[in-house]
């Protein structure tokens, strides 16, 4: 139960800004374990976004609550996942082949396309949000998309090969082989979101994963 629990600090620490490293021992080898629970992780930030949402919901209007969840999300996650995001866009609108895109997302400074990518997807995130409180479904939504989305992503990583050395990175370990038992935890933790969605929700989101999976 130490390991486990020392495995979720370690994942905490790598995707969040929430301070447990002081707790966390770290090495490599765990650090790749940690990643069975990449959708534990997710499903924390979703309860913790959802527990601010139905104490501000009774006070404020819709749309200043979309707002301060989108900042607590940010400073949660350190802008990791935008940060990634305004990257990938730079290196791929911009770069001419595929040295010239990795120099791109190795370099700390922000460009045109980076900057429409971050504008665009918040701004869809905000109609998003606002659509799912008048649905009703906005918790059922965070938990489902931030487990699901973390999975997706390490199904990804753990499938395609490291484009650069994964030695010299400080993501290294995260792009390890991983063993069966992990991907069986992480996809079983992910799929705890059959409880609250409908059948026809599982096809389309399984749909939807797989078909951008194979793009």
């Amino acid at each position: 139960m130490r390991k486990h629990v020392n495995l979720v600090l370690l994942n905490l620490g790598f995707f969040t800004r929430i301070p447990v490293f002081q707790w966390a021992k770290y090495s490599d080898e765990e650090m790749a374990q940690s990643r069975r629970y990449f959708a534990v992780t997710g499903l924390l930030l979703a309860v913790l976004l959802i527990g601010l949402y139905t104490f501000l919901s009774p006070f404020l209007p819709s749309s200043v609550v979309v707002v301060l969840l989108m900042t607590v999300s940010v400073l949660l996650t350190g802008a990791l996942h935008e940060d990634g995001l305004a990257d990938v866009a730079d290196a791929f609108g911009g770069g001419q082949d595929k040295v010239h895109k990795l120099a791109i997302m190795k370099d700390s400074r922000l460009g045109t396309y980076g900057t429409l990518a971050i504008g665009l997807v918040l701004l869809a995130k905000f109609a998003a949000f606002e659509a799912l409180i008048e649905a009703q479904r906005l918790p059922i939504a965070l938990l489902t998309a931030y487990a699901v989305s973390r999975a997706f992503a390490l199904l990804h990583i753990g499938t395609l090969p490291y484009v650069s050395s994964s030695q010299s990175s400080k993501s290294g370990p995260v792009a390890w082989p991983m063993q069966s038992q992990d991907w069986l935890v992480l996809f079983a933790t992910a799929g705890i979101c059959i409880v609250w969605l409908s059948l026809w929700e599982c096809i389309a989101i399984a749909l939807v994963c797989g078909v951008l999976f194979l793009f």
